[in-house]
């Protein structure tokens, strides 16, 4: 695959975060990560998913939701991963800053949310109605995205093990709410990490073929 790799400092909401962005050749469409509690960039959960993206000509950003000196607070008391409009806040700014063409191109944008994440992705769909295209959710936490799941536009794939019973429950729930394309796939077997041989291949498979087929061409 010919890509490239660079490490970039990402302006928003009045913080710079850090972010590894890869732009394969060719690239049709720009996933930006929303990771979820106590997780970050170098999750090799995410860099696995990442990886099968970028084979699929699907640029990746994974970036660090937290600063530096945030990210030791929330690694004791774990409060900020769950504060919703925080995370919400950076993620649309990281969004307009995407659509201005200068980190990767003029790319259409879609989001890979995991746990808490997911939520945070969501609110950020709603919030960006002509931005994002597609949402992904790993063993996410729409729930936690409110009244906003209503409001999001963007076609929206949720991914739950299917031994992960209470997110998946709340999962369910979530779909009621949501009024766009709405699917949801349950991984056999899978728990919430999604560590059992096989199921997070599966999850990278299935995100791949959902942003392939509802980011639009030709931007």
């Amino acid at each position: 695959m010919d890509a490239r790799t660079t490490e970039t400092r990402v302006p928003t909401a009045g913080v710079e975060l850090t972010g590894d962005l890869v732009v394969p050749a060719g690239a049709r469409g720009i996933v930006l990560f929303a990771h979820g509690s106590g997780s970050s960039r170098h999750s090799p959960r995410n860099r696995l998913v990442a990886d099968v993206l970028n084979r699929h000509a699907l640029a990746t950003l994974l970036v660090d939701l937290l600063t530096p000196e945030e990210e030791p607070v929330d690694d004791r008391t774990g409060a900020l991963r769950f504060d919703i409009g925080l995370l919400t806040e950076r993620l649309v700014g990281i969004v307009d800053w995407l659509d201005t063409g200068e980190p990767a191109g003029s790319l259409p944008i879609g989001l890979f949310g995991a746990s808490t994440g997911a939520a945070a992705a969501l609110a950020a769909a709603a919030a960006r109605p002509d931005q994002v295209y597609a949402v992904v959710s790993r063993g996410g936490r729409p729930d936690l995205a409110g009244a906003d799941l209503r409001r999001v536009r963007a076609s929206t794939l949720l991914l739950v093990g299917g031994l992960d019973t209470e997110v998946l429950r709340l999962n369910e729930q979530a779909r009621a709410e949501l009024a766009a394309e709405t699917d949801l796939r349950v991984v056999p077997g899978a728990t919430h990490l999604f560590e059992e041989p096989g199921a997070l291949e599966q999850v990278a498979r299935e995100a791949a073929e959902w942003f392939g087929g509802r980011l639009p061409a030709g931007r």
